[in-house]
């Protein structure tokens, strides 16, 4: 079934090519940019699936001089050697071209919404809130993408009490998606002089941007009031009526935004986040009527499910959801936060495919 699947895949990935050369098809850009995704979609499978045939050509040669009687002893036991490592890989492939195989979440290439909450933990939680925007930044920028900050406010010891940006750039939800939920932080203050560990929180939430043609917003579901942006302390940002605040009047949304120095720019950056936040509601339904139906659910990215803690004293991060533990914390801190989400990517991929080989 799965070879039968790879095998019409590999022929409509040789017909995209050919498309793509063919003089009709460049002439026409929205044509060919939607040909070049199909193209680049593919390309990742059937480049495994191009792999998993040799090794099973590799195999079947050695299987050959295996069982040819003619050739000396030596020769024959160098081909059952290759046999037993061709059959462990061609596992390994047989698995990853499973997962490739997998239904794609329809959100995966989308930009995200970022927010970042300070939670319990005063001071300290804001400190760490900053941090860990840092480290996204640090992570988006190592992917090159775009980080464009919406709204934030800040705390008196200079920390961020909430932080709200978009994140754009190729397959962004798809790494950042498992970061929802509630980050967990021990370490002692700079302002602790008895050397006592205190410990604070976070909430992270990651949502996939949502365009104008998947959520419909009537004029008549909102209230818009427009007020004079202000600083940290009240501080005055400036004296004309630029900050917007957007309320939904069907779910009682609120949405502010007043970082631009124009009220046409923050009413539209609060209207990206107001979509996002609004198809976030009709998502979370949709998963909460799938997840009625099974029997076990792990990790379900509730953000009030303690999903990560971050141990200074011990140099540790633990994610909870995979048991997961890392020593290298001021690494991660510092950007590199590949070496927890691909643990991660790997972890749900492999409950996805339980999943769709139970259903079979």
């Amino acid at each position: 079934m799965m070879l039968e699947k790879l095998i019409q895949l590999e022929a409509t990935f040789e017909k995209i090519t050919q498309l793509l050369s063919d003089p009709a098809v460049i002439a026409n850009q929205s044509q060919y940019q939607k040909h070049a995704k199909s193209h680049r979609d593919l390309s990742e499978v059937i480049e495994k699936f191009h792999e998993y045939k040799k090794l099973k050509k590799d195999l079947k040669e050695s299987n050959q001089i295996a069982q040819d009687d003619s050739l000396d002893i030596e020769l024959k036991t160098l081909a059952l050697d290759e046999i037993s490592q061709l059959n462990k890989r061609i596992s390994v492939c047989d698995k990853q071209l499973q997962i490739l195989l997998l239904p794609r979440d329809p959100n995966d290439e989308k930009n995200v919404l970022l927010e970042i909450r300070a939670g319990t933990g005063g001071n300290e939680a804001t400190l760490f809130a900053q941090e860990m925007f840092r480290m996204y930044n640090r992570f988006a920028e190592a992917q090159n993408w775009k980080v464009e900050l919406m709204s934030s406010s800040i705390s008196g010891v200079g920390g961020i009490k909430e932080v709200i940006a978009i994140i754009e750039g190729k397959n962004v939800y798809s790494k950042l998606k498992f970061e929802s939920g509630v980050h967990r932080v021990q370490r002692v203050p700079t302002t602790e002089t008895s050397g006592r560990v205190h410990t604070s929180a976070i909430t992270v939430a990651v949502l996939p941007e949502a365009d104008e043609v998947e959520i419909k917003i009537q004029e008549k579901d909102l209230r818009i009031d427009r007020f004079c942006s202000s600083g940290p302390g009240g501080q005055s940002v400036n004296t004309t009526y630029s900050a917007v605040r957007i309320t939904h009047l069907p779910t009682g949304l609120i949405v502010t935004c007043q970082d631009e120095k124009s009220q046409i720019k923050n009413k539209a950056k609060a209207m990206r986040v107001l979509r996002s936040r609004l198809n976030e509601v009709a998502m979370e339904d949709q998963r909460q009527a799938i997840a009625t139906d099974r029997k076990n659910q792990i990790g379900g990215g509730d953000r009030s499910e303690k999903i990560r803690t971050y141990n200074y004293p011990q140099n540790r991060l633990t994610d909870h959801r995979i048991s997961l533990t890392l020593h290298r914390l001021e690494t991660v801190i510092d950007g590199d936060l590949g070496m927890v989400i691909e643990p991660l990517l790997t972890y749900f991929q492999e409950k996805q495919l339980e999943e769709e080989l139970e259903s079979i």
